[in-house]
């Protein structure tokens, strides 16, 4: 996990994934007028992200009742979005970022990532790759912020660690 200081820009607009297509997009900010953000971050043209992404659902799933805003960043348009997820597009809020625009806002060098950015747009801890122990410590970073209950990582079935691809392409 690596410790930031690195707050995202006002302006950085998020576009969510809407029935496979663009919806609206809306500056960082607005998605954060309650919950912090707790994101993962894909590359659907990688390896690596596929094989985390059983593994990052499962994580997401377990804040999900918490004050957090869980939620996909998919490097990629609507439709490539749409068919890397397929039926996660109805399950999980989706933000298309085919620019890379979120992605070099937060200082990711590695894909897939778990990101946590607090409501004042701070990223709080980030993990890249596929490290268990760097998820682990996002995860108890979320329970702490949230004061709720935190997850252990790795779990029976999930991939042992890898690097992630480059997170700018």
């Amino acid at each position: 996990m690596a410790e930031t200081d690195v707050k995202l820009p006002s302006d950085l607009v998020l576009t969510p994934l809407k029935g496979g297509a663009l919806g609206t997009g809306r500056p960082v900010m607005e998605w954060m007028t309650t919950f912090h953000l707790a994101s993962v971050v894909l590359d659907p043209y990688t390896n690596e992200s596929s094989w985390i992404l059983r593994t990052a659902t499962r994580v997401l799933r377990e804040f999900r009742d918490c004050d957090v805003r869980t939620n996909l960043i998919v490097t990629a348009g609507a439709a490539d979005a749409a068919t890397f997820l397929g039926p996660l597009t109805d399950e999980f809020l989706v933000f298309c970022d085919p620019e890379r625009a979120a992605v070099k806002a937060m200082g990711l060098t590695e894909l897939p990532a778990f990101v946590l950015t607090r409501v004042d747009g701070v990223v709080d801890a980030k993990a890249e790759g596929w490290n268990p122990e760097a998820w682990e410590k996002v995860a108890d970073a979320i329970a702490k912020i949230t004061k709720w209950s935190s997850i252990e990582l790795p779990a029976a079935g999930d991939p042992v660690p890898f690097r992630g691809s480059p997170a700018l392409g």
